[in-house]
């Protein structure tokens, strides 16, 4: 027999993560599907700002705060602003007012993990492909051949989701621009200059419409990415296997810079991990169908420049939570209440990220951020 599960979510990330445990706290059983085969099958990636407004108004809903306070990096919340020479045009020390403080996304995985049920979530479990019923539910099916039925579909699934065809046509664009991602690991020890020149938290190195962008993590490594504006296919001509190689086709890039700033490409520990930048069109909407929706990357996926991503994700996942847990027996009500703030809420989140993309990568970079700052203050 086919299995059925009232609320099915696809995707065990932050967002469908904190979706669970809102529905938890609020007495409403939830069945999670992650294609990973455990939750330490992948690295979970760096440092997350997370902000008053949307990521820890999450996880107020969730009844994590507290918890989540435990886990802030003390002097995350500093910020420094270079040109190509290493100029410092901006040193913002980390004042401790906790607006957006940083934590790991693996610290904050795992606090959402450990506060679900036993079994809540079903690893090794990756979707391949969704259809509607005719009773208005869905059938998912899975890689391994399986397939189950559920009143609910929520596709939390990211960038590449398999749930949004249900609803939406829309695929993520290249936008431009690549990242190229490498660690330097006890920077402090291994790789004092770089510590120095980079500080205490995030750091943004740009200059002729390319950068430098990343932060001190928790591990007391620096978590770098090359940002380069190139050609969609630009990754596939590297070697990337060949690190020495990759190296070279990096530096090629940043001739004239500053030795030091080169220093965070020569002197990367291990492999470069290529990342090209995709968004769904900014605005991404779709019409109310039932016994489905999305949300974080799935509904609205963005270039990381306004930091939101993880934010919006969880706010998300609690708002989705509290709408069924407002509605019981009308879940109808509940997408519709949710989509109604979602859709203006993220529009406005992905035209920021794209004006914010558009000042760090312009030919006279990074004025035209430094200006951004100034008019802020």
């Amino acid at each position: 027999m086919t299995t059925h599960h009232p609320i099915a979510i696809i995707g065990a990330g932050l967002g469908g993560l904190t979706l669970a445990r809102v529905l938890h706290v609020n007495g409403i059983e939830a069945a999670v599907f992650d294609l990973d085969a455990s939750p330490s099958t992948r690295t979970q990636g760096g440092m997350l700002d997370i902000h008053v407004e949307s990521g820890q108004a999450a996880l107020k809903a969730a009844g994590l705060h507290d918890e989540f306070r435990t886990l802030v990096h003390p002097g995350g919340e500093a910020m420094r602003v270079l040109d190509r020479h290493a100029v410092v045009h901006l040193d913002e020390t980390d004042d401790g007012d906790g607006g957006r403080p940083e934590v790991a996304r693996g610290d904050l995985r795992e606090l959402l993990l450990d506060s679900l049920p036993e079994g809540t979530v079903r690893w090794g479990a990756k979707t391949v492909g969704a259809r509607p019923l005719a009773d208005g539910g869905h059938e998912v099916t899975l890689a391994d051949g399986t397939s189950f039925t559920t009143d609910l579909l929520i596709g939390a699934d990211g960038a590449w989701s398999k749930v949004r065809p249900l609803v939406s046509r829309a695929l993520p664009a290249y936008e431009g621009i690549s990242f190229v991602e490498v660690h330097l690991h006890d920077a402090a020890n291994r790789h004092p200059a770089s510590a120095a020149l980079t500080g205490d938290g995030m750091f943004f190195a740009l200059g002729g419409s390319k950068g430098l962008l990343g932060h001190l993590d928790t591990s007391g490594s620096l978590h770098v990415y090359i940002a380069l504006k190139t050609a969609e296919d630009w990754i596939s001509t590297i070697d990337f296997s060949d690190i020495p190689v990759a190296k070279a086709a990096m530096l090629d890039h940043f001739d004239g810079w500053d030795a030091g700033l080169r220093a965070l490409i020569t002197d990367a520990d291990g492999e470069l991990t290529p990342r090209p930048i995709h968004a769904l069109p900014i605005g991404h909407r779709w019409d109310r169908v039932p016994g489905v929706t999305l949300l974080g990357d799935a509904a609205h996926l963005m270039s990381p420049f306004a930091g939101e991503g993880a934010n919006l994700a969880m706010l998300d996942g609690a708002e989705l939570g509290l709408a069924l847990a407002a509605h019981p027996g009308d879940v109808e009500a509940a997408l519709k209440a949710y989509e109604t703030e979602l859709f203006p809420r993220s529009e406005a989140s992905a035209a920021e990220s794209a004006e914010n993309l558009a000042l760090c990568f312009a030919e006279d970079s990074p004025k035209p951020l430094l200006d951004q700052f100034a008019a802020y203050r």
